[in-house]
């Protein structure tokens, strides 16, 4: 199976079939400690539960992020252990670098239970679905992309969005960034855009009667 149709295969948006006309709001690449809380503190004060996936080594450098999270009823998934592409990785890698981030993720908060895996850069592979499957977690990608960590501009980011939401959307965005790109920038810098356009892309999103929800509970 290729890289494309493997894609074909993995979920990348939730029927509304209620609808509400839901919106999943998901955050890559954390947690990160100036850009999680500044991303929480939006959520927060907006009342609105979000997908996190995590990096599993800084779930470990950052514990009380990950227990804030869960704390504050969003979930925490996985996004691998160190970040690398898996495309290239071999099984044992592979197998590793899953279940190592589950493990981490659970170890720094009992509460958390993570249901969704996303690949690194997307890149999905029969393999990475097995392994995904294997691990007892959903294969998620996304239907949105605004390429925040590009750094477009706030309403870049926000027009990019609503140009492309619909019913049953999974927004991806980011709270971080992976060990590949540690000093290129600031943690202040690197997502500061995404943090602002989160704080005008939330209301943005109710005035056109979309419900920001968490992701289903599919079993």
């Amino acid at each position: 199976m290729t890289e494309r149709s493997s894609l074909s295969v993995v979920r990348c948006d939730y029927a509304d079939v209620s609808g509400s006309r839901a919106v999943h709001l998901t955050f890559d690449d954390g947690p990160n400690p100036i850009c999680t809380p500044a991303v929480l503190d939006v959520l927060a004060q907006h009342r609105v539960q979000a997908t996190f996936f995590v990096i599993g080594t800084y779930a470990i450098e950052h514990p009380e992020l990950i227990r804030r999270a869960v704390g504050e009823g969003h979930e925490v998934a996985n996004h691998t252990m160190t970040h690398p592409d898996l495309s290239r990785c071999g099984l044992a890698e592979l197998n590793d670098e899953v279940l190592s981030a589950n493990e981490a993720i659970r170890l720094v908060c009992p509460q958390a239970l993570p249901r969704h895996m996303r690949a690194p850069y997307g890149k999905w592979t029969q393999e990475v679905l097995a392994t995904t499957a294997s691990a007892g977690l959903t294969a998620l990608h996304w239907s949105v992309d605004p390429r925040d960590w590009s750094r477009p501009g706030v309403d870049t980011i926000v027009n990019s969005v609503l140009a492309s939401v619909r019913p049953g959307a999974i927004v991806l965005l980011h709270d971080g960034y992976p060990p590949a790109e540690e000093g290129l920038g600031t943690d202040t810098t690197l997502r500061d855009q995404t943090t602002m356009a989160l704080a005008v892309l939330i209301p943005a999103l109710q005035r056109r009667g979309f419900a920001i929800r968490p992701l289903p509970q599919l079993h």
